[in-house]
């Protein structure tokens, strides 16, 4: 039974080696035909793409062939307009060496001809000098003088007339330039004032408070007057209480506390309570609101006007102008409009713009100091400005603008000129309040005089142009009358700067042909 079944599994074992060998052979028959199918497309793919290859090849052999024969035309093109340019200049260059072999022949000729004129000059200067020489003998014997002597005496003679006309054109010269430079300030100062705007109000500081109702005076007193005692102590502020209805007054030198003391007066009647705890918390706080309001001021007018690196506490006294007045005109304003006008005359000056706006602004700062002092305000304002750094044109400026100090700058006297300008101009200041009245009272005055018709005060009381009668009065008289009217205003009436007194005396003879 065993050996049965060894021999049908040799059986078995036989039939799958035979039939895997016939699948092996029928394999590598099915491998060997796609590998000849593979390598004949791979065949026909090699000769397409060197097909291709070679086209573009040719291709490119064309384009680059037809790109160099151009590039040969180009080049044979141009050597050919090359030699075409040669060839011109060679026979420019020909006609030009023709040219000048002839002008050279030419001018041999001229020359000879110029050499024989020389000569006949030459020989006729000789006989015009001999001749001279003869004249010369003859005048010397006629008028008794030698040829050195007539030449010595005439330039003698010319010397003293140059002389006298350079003397005369010299004068004439100074009185032009002059002219020229009074007429050349004049219009600077004019054009300065037309281009800068000022208020022609007075900014007055006022003292006096007014009131709803008297009522109110008694609740400001407080009882046995503890109230107004407080104030005054906290403020520094003396309270005028009297029968004028509905008003009462506030005394103090100090404009900024008379500042406080107002507002503060304000807040406490608007508030209705009124003792002396809420009045010293009050006061405090408008203090502060004050100090506050005097730098912010200061930063205002600092920028306004273009000028920067100001010290902090110079900017706190220019503030403090806001709150102080000189003759009615505020300060801080007559501050402002100095600036400008320093500024505007510099530039036509050809000045430093900036350093003329700044010190027009600080040229009073002297009239706000925190205390008293005997220094005048000129030179108080140099101290300061030394103190916080002020470039020395500025502080030579602020401490010479009333000639406390010597001027060392151009900028010193345009501060001057402005600050007069701008203090004594008609409306600025509460003594010019009366301006119109000067003027007819100069007027008047002028009109008292025997033989004067007519008398005008012009330029604000600057100039009296007086017109008097030709056929009533002598020259002598007009002498007269300017001399002694100057005295009399000078004597008899108060004015800012000078009055020029200009006295008009004509005679017109008129006739008529007919």
């Amino acid at each position: 039974m065993g050996e049965i079944v060894l021999f049908v599994l040799a059986g078995l074992i036989g039939g799958l080696g035979s039939g895997y060998v016939i699948f092996v052979a029928a394999r590598k028959k099915q491998l060997e035909a796609e590998q000849a199918r593979v390598l004949e497309e791979a065949r026909l793919q090699g000769e397409n793409i060197k097909k291709d290859r070679v086209l573009e090849a040719k291709e490119k052999y064309m384009q680059l062939r037809s790109d160099y024969d151009r590039e040969i035309n180009k080049r044979n093109q141009e050597m050919n307009n090359a030699e075409n340019r040669l060839k011109q200049k060679e026979q420019s260059l020909d006609d030009k060496l023709k040219g000048l072999k002839n002008n050279e022949d030419e001018n041999d000729r001229q020359r000879q001809r110029l050499d024989a004129q020389i000569e006949a000059y030459k020989k006729k200067e000789n006989e015009v000098n001999a001749l001279r020489e003869q004249q010369l003998q003859q005048l010397e014997k006629v008028a008794g003088f030698t040829a050195a002597e007539a030449k010595e005496q005439m330039l003698e003679t010319i010397k003293a007339k140059a002389h006298s006309e350079g003397m005369s054109l010299a004068k004439n010269i100074v009185e032009e330039a002059k002219l020229g430079a009074g007429r050349e300030a004049k219009r600077i100062v004019l054009q300065t004032i037309q281009r800068t705007a000022a208020e022609l109000a007075i900014d007055n500081t006022v003292t006096s408070f007014p009131l709803e109702s008297d009522d109110q005076k008694g609740r400001i007193i407080g009882r046995e007057g503890r109230n107004i005692k407080a104030f005054e102590a906290a403020t520094g502020v003396e309270i005028l209480i009297d029968d004028t209805p509905e008003t009462i007054v506030l005394s103090c030198y100090d404009p900024i506390r008379r500042e406080i003391a107002r507002v503060a007066l304000e807040r406490l009647i608007r508030d209705g309570r009124i003792h002396p705890a809420r009045i010293e918390e009050v006061v405090e706080k408008v203090r502060k609101q004050i100090e506050e309001e005097v730098i912010e001021w200061g930063e205002r007018t600092v920028v306004d006007l273009g000028i920067t690196g100001l010290h902090p506490e110079l900017i706190r006294y220019v503030g403090r102008m806001r709150f102080r007045s000189s003759y009615g005109q505020n300060l801080l304003k007559h501050s402002r409009e100095v600036a400008r006008l320093c500024a505007t005359m510099a530039a036509e000056m050809g000045l430093n713009v900036k350093l003329a706006k700044r010190a027009g602004l600080l040229h009073d700062i002297g009239k706000c100091p925190d205390n008293d002092e005997e220094t005048p305000h000129a030179l108080l304002g140099l101290k300061l400005c030394e103190k916080y750094g002020e470039h020395p044109e500025v502080c030579n400026a602020v401490g010479a603008h009333h000639d406390e100090i010597e001027m060392t700058s151009l900028l010193s006297p345009i501060i001057q000129a402005c600050d007069a300008i701008s203090g004594s101009r008609p409306g600025a200041r509460r003594g010019d309040e009366g301006y119109l009245e000067r003027i007819r009272e100069m007027e008047n005055m002028a009109l008292s005089y025997p033989g004067v018709e007519k008398a005008f005060a012009i330029q604000a009381g600057r100039e009296l142009r007086i017109i008097m009668a030709a056929e009533k009065t002598q020259d002598e008289q007009a002498d007269t009358l300017a001399f002694e009217l100057s005295n009399r205003i000078m004597t008899e009436m108060r004015y800012p700067g000078q009055v020029k007194i200009t006295v008009i005396r004509e005679k017109r003879s008129v006739g008529v042909a007919k």
